[in-house]
């Protein structure tokens, strides 16, 4: 079951992830068979390998950015998360569609980004 503390846990095990890009941080986010699409309507990466080597490939240099984020919607199938990545030249809304399993690890995972003006 997935509630608002399971969705935080794995958010800021994600922001380590994001700030250590270690790829071991990394695949402890994901299902073996996961899907993350970096952009909506593009390809996934799918498995957990090609995750880690997608988000090392894009990765941002540690400590560059600020993040903040708050809940839509979270239910036992999909958890929604609205947030702001504020960097030191430019800021971006996201929404993120998350798909985690019984044991906290994202299935699937969708991006939608914007540069705000």
């Amino acid at each position: 079951m997935t509630d608002a503390g399971t969705l935080t846990k794995w958010i800021d095990a994600y922001r380590r992830a994001w700030e250590s890009n270690n790829p071991e941080d990394i695949a402890a986010l994901f299902t073996a068979d996961a899907r993350y699409f970096p952009a909506p309507y593009g390809q996934p990466w799918e498995g957990r390998e090609a995750v880690v080597q997608g988000w090392i490939a894009a990765g941002d240099e540690p400590g560059t950015t600020t993040f903040a984020w708050e809940p839509v919607a979270i239910t036992d199938e999909v958890q929604v998360v609205r947030a702001t990545t504020t960097y030191p030249d430019k800021v971006y809304s996201n929404l993120w569609v998350l798909r985690l399993d019984a044991d906290g690890r994202c299935r699937e995972y969708t991006e939608y980004w914007m540069q705000q003006p």
